[in-house]
């Protein structure tokens, strides 16, 4: 459910020790403070460096944009660093590499996210700087007109000139026909032609309030003089009323979906996929929902490292395939998810061929479940992975900011490792037998053109 790693397999000492890492670093408080108005302020005092993460988490992704204005999330992010009237277009990022600190920014579908990595007495700069562009934020016609041109050739760079991504793309719109997360993040390209400064002013005005944000802190701080210089900077700002979020679901799949597309690539490749359920947010959560735990572990049996099914048997033993992978996150704010599982055949192995070898594996759970070996090897590498990530302050404010802005108790920090632990072979059968079906099969399959070698490479996206 925590995002994680893949890791190899760990031997019972070396899982011993991690447990017992765990449970010392578990001792860390998670300390938060909501101000007058509404803006959440989380912190994690950690001294063993001199530094401090402050990441400011927006409550608005793309799972909140509209048809017709798709992308447009991803724009203000780039807009913010667009200037204000005290701090001109800029400057945001050289005050900060100025005070020796790293900063940049990334939208989602759940959420928008900036970040600053700093030395901790300069916090106060970090915090004054984004609250000034949290309310003061200009957005010109022509600033906006320059950088929706570098929005545009960032969705060539990463979409339209990648065909894994073109495929990705057309998986996500083939499973989702009415949920949002059908859309790109970074928005259709005839949407971005016809977006405007207004649209991106209109999104600012609409989500960029304090009572839609979380500040989430880390590092080597005293939490009390975080929540005292917060109230002094965030605190000024006014409270806005949101609009109401309308529940988006998605309708019953009823039947077999599948999908080409024929792109200039070397190899062919297919991604499959299924509706699962994802683990439930705000006040439908329940330590009784283990499907989505279930869900996690089957993905890592079935992929991850050498010692996976797919892995062992497609690539290594029968050496159909040359790459495969299968992958579930179950953790969102629109509590949508699906389990996939993505391929490139082996040369002058068909399609067809590798997706029954596929179909026979997992059926292969469906009837037998899963060994002791790989629900101990699955169990070692996800608590491995949570004490790595333990281990960075940045993503120990990532899984916190991740987790509130989505819905989710951060006491999910501490048990899902646990949860995880408590998970069966026959809970692991059990859900490969109700959801991994034929008929609930999504199947989009790139269909290799021939490459134009006198064809310009897009450039790089820009980087704030």
């Amino acid at each position: 459910m925590i995002k994680r790693l893949s890791s190899p397999l760990s031997p019972a000492w070396l899982l011993a020790a991690l447990l017992h890492v765990c449970a010392v670093q578990a001792d860390t408080e998670i300390v938060q403070a909501t101000l007058g108005n509404g803006l959440k302020v989380i912190v994690q005092e950690d001294h063993r460096a001199p530094v401090v993460v402050s990441q400011i988490w927006y409550r608005a992704g793309s799972l909140d944009e509209v048809n017709g204005k798709t992308g447009v999330a991803h724009v203000l992010e780039h807009m913010m660093f667009k200037g204000t009237k005290d701090v001109p277009a800029g400057q945001f990022s050289r005050q900060i590499a100025a005070a020796g600190g790293k900063e940049n920014a990334f939208t989602g579908k759940d959420y928008t996210c900036y970040f600053q990595q700093l030395e901790k007495s300069k916090l106060p700069l970090s915090f004054q700087l984004e609250a000034d562009r949290m309310a003061n934020l200009q957005i010109t016609d022509a600033e906006f007109a320059k950088e929706i041109e570098v929005v545009k050739e960032e969705r060539r760079w990463r979409t339209e000139d990648k065909p894994q991504s073109r495929v990705s793309e057309q998986f996500d719109s083939l499973v989702y026909r009415a949920h949002p997360y059908g859309r790109p993040v970074v928005g259709f390209m005839n949407d971005l032609d016809n977006m405007t400064a207004e649209d991106a002013r209109e999104w600012y005005r609409t989500w960029y309030v304090p009572n839609n944000v979380t500040v989430v802190v880390v590092g080597d701080v005293q939490a009390a003089e975080v929540f005292k210089l917060a109230e002094q900077t965030f605190g000024k700002l006014a409270a806005k009323p949101l609009p109401v979020r309308k529940p988006q679901v998605e309708p019953v799949q009823i039947g077999e979906r599948r999908a080409i597309v024929k792109a200039p690539a070397k190899l062919p490749y297919f991604v499959m996929g299924f509706h699962v359920p994802a683990l439930k947010n705000g006040s439908a959560y329940s330590e009784q929902d283990w499907e989505p735990y279930a869900l996690e572990v089957l993905s890592s049996v079935l992929s991850g490292n050498d010692a996976s099914r797919l892995n062992q048997k497609l690539v290594r033993e029968q050496a159909i395939a040359l790459d495969i992978g299968a992958g579930y996150d179950g953790t969102n704010r629109g509590q949508a998810a699906t389990f996939e599982i993505a391929a490139s055949p082996s040369e002058g192995v068909s399609l067809e061929t590798l997706q029954q070898a596929i179909w026979a594996q997992l059926d292969e759970i469906k009837n037998h479940g899963v060994t002791a070996a790989e629900l101990h090897r699955v169990k070692a590498a996800v608590i491995a992975a949570d004490v790595y990530k333990r281990d960075s302050m940045f993503y120990q404010s990532m899984q916190i900011g991740q987790l509130e802005t989505m819905g989710y108790p951060l006491s999910l920090l501490e048990r899902n490792a646990a949860r995880v632990q408590a998970v069966t072979s026959e809970q692991v059968q059990a859900v490969a037998k109700k959801y991994l079906l034929p008929d609930q099969l999504n199947l989009v399959t790139l269909d290799p053109q021939p490459i134009d070698t006198n064809a310009k490479p897009a450039g790089q996206p820009h980087q704030h």
